[in-house]
């Protein structure tokens, strides 16, 4: 997995595919309850062990009858009553029996009236439309077939799936054990929520940011704590990271400054595979490994920090997490702003989708577009992409990444 580390910006999709070529999924399993389940990630595949429905059956309250030779005004004594739940007898000829939704079709019935296309003379019903073989009825397997692959491993349960599931009987499931994931900042402005501000210092978001990604995407946090800028307190926080967890992440000490140890601790304590990123905001990020775990070097701005995490290590905690993921397909919507051409670096602006009646959704800028304005993030629907060396005229088409779509189940 390891590269030469250069100090070239990487394309966003060349860096993806280095880092996601060299990891593998990290071995573990554990067997849970169906009702514990929701956005687990299944580690086999999932046949059908009955077919559902199990049996014809009613899909509506009216009358089965046999529909061959019938013609509208037909009439039917009622022989006998089935509600959800019983079974049954066969149908005597020229019967028909009061039926209710869900109930097994009884034999020698082949349709089913709703009762609003019915009246009643006493015991006899009276058919008022012309019925078709088949008619409301739902056939034994219409939803699953007996045998029939539900699911893949690697995907990741919704709760329609935990439904599909429930119904052909499965109580326990074998799913993916969540990856521990290691998260530390760094930075001696950084304190955390609940304490006093001292001059020249600052609250620790971005630990709250990315935990709050991982939890979404159903990954256990191992708090590392905030990291002093030395070299020497990095390179120890690294290693002990490493041994607790299945990957790390830190956050700030990635650029060039002085002050900025993550990348020589991470060659003294492992290996740099590459560090800058050819996007704006979020250039100065580090990735390469510690004792064969992963190792992701966000930037302390927490923009940069947001952005690199949905575009890079999103995904790659989908391949060690043995996810199957399809690939996140970007809107195209028009802008309602202008902006000068870009650099060389591929931008991610914060935008809204603007709806009216009249017209398409319209992106809009969500205020500043600093990489420490992390208030953008929030009042945004989502990232709007704009090529390197491109300018940005009013109702031009531009990719749209909506965040339901890039940060999890949250």
């Amino acid at each position: 997995m390891a590269l030469s580390p250069s100090t070239t910006l990487t394309p966003i999709d060349q860096a993806l595919t280095q880092i996601l070529s060299g990891l593998s999924p990290v071995v573990g399993e554990e067997t849970v309850s169906i009702s514990a389940a929701l956005h687990r990630v299944l580690a086999q595949d999932i046949r059908a062990p009955l077919a559902v429905p199990g049996y014809d059956n009613s899909a509506m309250d009216g009358y089965a009858i046999n529909s061959r030779g019938l013609n509208a005004g037909a009439k039917f004594p009622i022989s006998q009553r089935i509600p959800a739940g019983s079974v049954g007898q066969p149908l005597s000829a020229d019967t028909a029996a009061r039926i209710f939704t869900g109930a097994p079709m009884p034999s020698g019935a082949d349709a089913v009236v709703m009762q609003e296309n019915c009246h009643l003379e006493g015991e006899t019903v009276v058919v008022e439309v012309p019925v078709r073989s088949g008619e409301n009825v739902r056939r034994a397997g219409a939803d699953v077939q007996q045998g029939e692959l539900l699911f893949n491993a690697g995907h990741r349960l919704r709760a329609p799936d935990i439904g599909m599931l429930a119904g052909v009987g499965l109580q326990a499931l074998t799913v993916r054990r969540p990856l521990r994931v290691a998260v530390l900042t760094t930075g001696n402005e950084l304190v955390r929520p609940g304490q006093t501000l001292q001059a020249g210092q600052i609250y620790n978001s971005n630990f709250y940011t990315v935990s709050s990604l991982l939890q979404g995407l159903g990954h256990e946090v191992l708090d590392c704590g905030i990291v002093t800028d030395t070299l020497q307190a990095t390179e120890q926080a690294l290693l002990e990271a490493a041994q607790n967890a299945d990957c790390i992440i830190s956050s700030g000490g990635v650029s060039v400054g002085e002050e900025d140890h993550v990348r020589t601790a991470l060659n003294n304590v492992g290996a740099l595979s590459f560090w800058k990123l050819a996007i704006k905001p979020g250039k100065p990020f580090a990735f390469g490994t510690i004792a064969n775990k992963a190792f992701f070097g966000l930037p302390g701005n927490p923009v940069s920090a947001f952005v690199n995490f949905v575009l890079v290590i999103r995904p790659a905690l989908a391949r060690l997490g043995g996810l199957i993921e399809p690939p996140t397909i970007p809107w195209h919507l028009p802008a309602d702003f202008e902006m000068e051409t870009t650099g060389v670096r591929q931008e991610y602006l914060r935008v809204r989708c603007l709806h009216s009646a009249n017209s398409a959704p319209r992106l809009q800028l969500t205020g500043s577009q600093s990489s420490g304005v992390l208030s953008s993030v929030s009042h945004s629907d989502g990232l709007a992409i704009v090529p390197a060396n491109t300018a940005v005229k009013r109702g031009d088409l531009l990719r749209f990444l909506p965040l339901s779509e890039i940060v999890g189940h949250s």
